[in-house]
């Protein structure tokens, strides 16, 4: 997943309009928009403080094949899991929205692509889970 994916995921995660999270960050609106939309990244320090807004780690946000660090405690990633868990509601009411009437249009389409995105984001905290728990 990329920067701008996870950006995306977390500030709908949170609740967050593009506009709030730019006051949030000091930011204009369209830069939150760029930086969803891939086309820039955020300065140094404004990743530092999405990072801390968020509460997660800037190699979390940089590295698109993300692994826990060693460091972490299960009862951190577990954490994590609950926190993303909560939205697999939310994402089985949009699928049957989506699939209500049959027929996929294109704004569905990316809705789906952003859905897959964030179950493979869980899929890969369970595995951190299972990791932890082996060790």
């Amino acid at each position: 997943m990329t920067f701008a994916e996870k950006l995306y995921n977390l500030r709908t995660q949170y609740g967050y309009s593009q506009e709030t999270l730019a006051e949030k960050l000091c930011v204009s609106r369209q830069a939150i928009s760029k930086w969803e939309m891939g086309t820039t990244l955020p300065e140094t320090e404004k990743m530092i403080a999405i990072s801390d807004f968020f509460d997660v780690s800037i190699d979390y946000l940089l590295k698109e094949n993300f692994i826990v660090n060693k460091g972490e405690n299960l009862d951190r990633v577990v954490m994590k899991f609950l926190g993303s868990a909560q939205d697999m509601d939310k994402i089985s009411k949009e699928l049957v929205d989506i699939m209500r009437d049959g027929m996929i249009d294109d704004k569905e389409k990316l809705r789906m692509d952003e859905i897959v995105d964030t179950l493979d984001a869980i899929t890969q905290i369970i595995n951190e889970i299972k990791l932890k728990m082996d060790m």
